[in-house]
């Protein structure tokens, strides 16, 4: 899995870490039918290629992704389909979303520019988010007549509360990436020019970590999200166990012993 040749969706896989750019710069990166499709497509080769370890997702140009493409709406005409097959398409394109969130593997969002909308959405779908000092951060759906997609709802509603999401969707403000670090929708604001670096050196720690153990504490956390307490410690413990047979556990525990750090070959 080498250097991309799309056009709109660029990857990179060096040492585990796939770098994947969503590569629309003059439409600040603003999604479409392919470039949605392409994205499903690499998240889903990802979550079943054992080579990549974990994955960075990025914009190019500056800006990270400014959601759905508002403007090729105004200029469309009749849609051509029919209600349930563009429910159909819709919802094929917000795999996407759900692939970040499900697979065994970190995820993590690099923000420069601006993250709205369905951008926004991918960010929040991802584990961690790296935003630059003045990155902008909106639900934006509202100003534009749309309820949101992408698991937007989902993923702030989990990540800082009912009350919190209901206004952010409902006002639709444009937070700055300090309010946004304070709220809980980002892991870290660096400085502008610092946010493709610290997003590779944050993501390229995961990847070097142990994978598999890191697919466990996703499933657990993912389960946390609707299950009961009982069910969580159930499943818990048998993934405590499965992570103690593994290479990567025991390459630990001696590098404790021996007072060293650990070499991962997440396995």
């Amino acid at each position: 899995m080498g250097a991309s040749q799309s056009k709109l969706v660029l990857e990179e896989l060096h040492d585990g870490l796939l770098t994947v750019v969503m590569n629309r710069p003059d439409r600040r990166n603003a999604l479409n039918a392919e470039l949605c499709g392409l994205l499903v497509e690499t998240f889903s080769r990802a979550a079943r290629t054992s080579e990549v370890r974990a994955v960075l997702l990025k914009g190019a140009g500056g800006t990270f992704c400014v959601g759905g493409d508002v403007k090729a709406m105004a200029q469309a005409d009749a849609p051509a389909l029919g209600m349930d097959e563009r429910i159909r398409h819709l919802r094929a394109s917000m795999e996407a979303a759900r692939l970040l969130h499900d697979m065994s593997k970190p995820t993590i969002a690099a923000i420069a520019g601006a993250a709205a909308g369905a951008g926004l959405a991918l960010a929040l779908a991802c584990d961690l988010r790296v935003a630059g000092e003045s990155a902008k951060i909106t639900t934006a759906f509202g100003k534009v007549g749309l309820s949101g997609d992408f698991g937007g709802t989902y993923f702030m509603t989990r990540l800082i509360g009912s009350a919190r999401a209901r206004e952010l969707y409902l006002t639709s403000p444009i937070l700055g990436a300090r309010q946004a670090l304070e709220l809980g929708l980002v892991t870290r604001v660096v400085a502008d020019d610092q946010v493709d670096a610290a997003g590779a050196e944050l993501a390229g720690s995961l990847a070097a970590g142990p994978t598999l153990t890191f697919g466990h504490m996703k499933q657990n956390l993912n389960l946390a999200e609707h299950a009961a307490l009982g069910e969580c410690l159930d499943n818990e413990a048998w993934r405590h166990i499965v992570c103690m047979t593994t290479e990567d556990h025991r390459e630990a525990a001696a590098a404790f012993v021996e007072k060293r750090g650990p070499r991962f070959i997440g396995k």
